[in-house]
């Protein structure tokens, strides 16, 4: 008995494979996430477009996505935040990390994933890249202790 890749933490065969399987729904769109990411580990494509919403599966590549998903080395899959997306919802949002080794280098791709339920199932409809957000610099005042962590003023010690 494996334990999902989704990182759950439980059984694959109590997790995600019966939710990829079609034998028990996603219930919240993070729960479809996961299964989704499952579905990459182990190139179960025809769930990767079914679970696509009808509305956005026109630019699908089977083919493509069945050989990337082969070839990449699925290493874990990080849930950042959800926004709705529960039982009782229409809507929701899930950030999330995926790591994988494509071609050799390590890869992480960070979305915000647009998940809609019709019919009482969970689609995907979109994603989004998250971009880091820019460090923001801290202005060091002349009589501040240095940055360097001598204990010295700044003025005396870097910011001569």
């Amino acid at each position: 008995m494996s334990i999902c890749p989704c990182g759950s933490g439980t059984p694959y065969n109590d997790c995600c494979e019966p939710i990829i399987s079609g034998n028990r729904p996603a219930e919240t769109a993070e729960l479809l996430m996961r299964a989704r990411y499952s579905a990459y580990v182990f190139a179960e494509m025809d769930f990767i477009f079914e679970s696509t919403h009808p509305d956005h599966r026109q630019d699908y590549d089977h083919a493509g996505t069945r050989e990337w998903a082969e070839t990449a080395e699925w290493l874990g899959l990080e849930i950042v935040r959800t926004h709705m997306g529960g039982v009782d919802d229409a809507i929701g949002e899930v950030e999330f990390i995926a790591r994988f080794v494509e071609k050799g280098n390590n890869r992480i791709h960070h979305e915000d994933g647009q998940f809609k339920k019709m019919g009482g199932h969970w689609y995907f409809t979109d994603g989004q890249m998250v971009r880091q957000k820019p460090l923001s610099a801290v202005k060091i005042g002349r009589n501040d202790p240095c940055s360097c962590g001598s204990g010295i003023k700044y003025k005396k010690c870097c910011g001569k």
